[in-house]
């Protein structure tokens, strides 16, 4: 319990430092937010025009899109483990992954050879929380797939373990066979 508090504490306290932001509640996929209405004008103001609506630029990643991401992917740890699984009765890793980001509105294509095509392609000194992580373990080249939660951690479902679960990407078995990152968001 004292390990989830600190890794809750360590991702909310991470995402503030990040961007200075005031962390706010975790927002839903296609909800639309707009601005409390602040009232009529005072008496003899001229009336202020009403910018129009503008398409939001996308968030990379340690922005809100990365955060509500990496919220999704951390409510499911626990989910069982299932080869060609792809929602919470079975996932397997490149399932895993679709399904996290497809809970947000963002298609990335179903397996881990076309996820490591997809996005751009990143240092492993850049990586930020929402980036996918990629490593070689069944055959070579890129063939087990997680998604960066920040820091040191990385969220994702491996068979071996049967269960979504979250681990460190300098564990020796994950950092030897650590192959690149993308950045989908």
């Amino acid at each position: 319990m004292r390990s989830l508090i600190l890794l809750i504490a360590a991702v909310l306290t991470g995402a503030c430092a990040s961007t200075g932001a005031t962390p706010r509640p975790f927002p839903t996929p296609g909800a639309r937010h707009s601005a409390p209405d602040p009232g009529p004008a005072p008496t003899g103001a001229s009336p202020v025009p009403t910018p129009a609506p503008t398409a939001a630029a996308p968030a990379t990643g340690s922005g809100p899109m990365a955060y509500s991401v990496t919220s999704t992917a951390l409510a499911l740890r626990g989910a069982p483990y299932k080869n060609g699984g792809s929602d919470p009765s079975g996932f397997d890793c490149s399932g895993f992954v679709r399904y996290v980001f497809s809970q947000h509105g963002i298609t990335v294509p179903r397996t881990v050879a076309e996820q490591f095509r997809a996005g751009q392609k990143i240092d492993e000194t850049q990586v930020e929380a929402g980036d996918l992580l990629f490593f070689t373990t069944v055959a070579p080249g890129a063939s087990h797939v997680g998604i960066a939660i920040g820091g040191d951690e990385f969220i994702h479902a491996p068979s071996g373990a049967g269960e979504v679960k979250v681990e460190r990407l300098s564990a020796p078995y994950w950092a030897t066979r650590f192959v690149g990152a993308r950045r989908v968001l």
